[in-house]
């Protein structure tokens, strides 16, 4: 990109902001020195469980969001308990940046949650099919056409091997492709690539078995349709 970095600042807005949650991550976790008081929690989705169809079924949409993700913000929380003493306000991305400090619990639970939060938030029903003007520019700039960017982003989620993730990130005024295992992402300081999340799939099984089987592939290619391009260009300028 032309030496022209992006301008963003750290997200640290709770949820209590509602009505903006398509463009905030939940990360403000307040505490006490005589105990915890946890209040990472899920945002509510901005569509309703069948509207990703055909893409994403709602059965899989439903299980995925109440169940696996769920699951990670409730044990994202118990970890906190154990491990989490005398600060008086932690963020989720402070706990990401020295996640090796940290058990593993904590570090599938923590990257589970962020993850996941940031996925609801870049998928939409209304969809326009291709990104903002903005985003397009930054795109083509750092990868040359859209249409190149789509290939070497579907082939890093393709290609992850077992569960995991693939990722836009921003680093240094630059964007590039990464993909991570499990659920770690390119905040912590254990990943291969570092950066700040712009865009993420989910490839573990659970996101798209019900509808594909072992046809990966089928649901990246699907998945295109439901990307949230508005929402992303959020995340790219930290506009609110």
């Amino acid at each position: 990109m032309k030496n022209n970095k992006i301008n963003r600042r750290n997200f640290i807005t709770n949820t209590a902001k509602v009505g903006i949650g398509l463009t905030i991550l939940p990360t403000i976790l307040q505490a006490k020195e005589d105990g915890v008081v946890v209040n990472f929690k899920q945002q509510p989705l901005q569509y309703s469980y069948k509207d990703l169809e055909p893409y994403i079924d709602a059965a899989t949409m439903e299980i995925h969001y109440t169940k696996h993700a769920a699951g990670y913000t409730k044990n994202l929380n118990e970890a906190l308990k154990d491990e989490y003493k005398k600060s008086n306000a932690i963020t989720i991305e402070d706990i990401l940046a020295k996640i090796s400090s940290y058990s593993s619990k904590m570090r599938n639970n923590a990257g589970g949650h962020y993850n996941h939060e940031l996925f609801w938030q870049t998928l939409t029903p209304k969809s326009s099919g291709k990104p903002t003007q903005k985003v397009l520019e930054v795109i083509n700039n750092s990868f040359g056409s859209f249409e190149e960017f789509k290939k070497l982003f579907s082939q890093a989620a393709a290609t992850r091997f077992g569960s995991g993730w693939a990722w836009l990130i921003e680093n240094d005024g630059h964007l590039k492709i990464s993909s991570t295992p499990n659920q770690d992402n390119p905040l912590m300081d254990v990943a291969e690539v570092k950066g700040y999340p712009i865009l993420g799939l989910d490839v573990w099984e659970h996101a798209y078995y019900l509808k594909y089987q072992n046809k990966r592939t089928e649901y990246i290619n699907n998945w295109w349709n439901i990307i949230n391009w508005e929402a992303v260009e959020k995340r790219l300028l930290n506009k609110k």
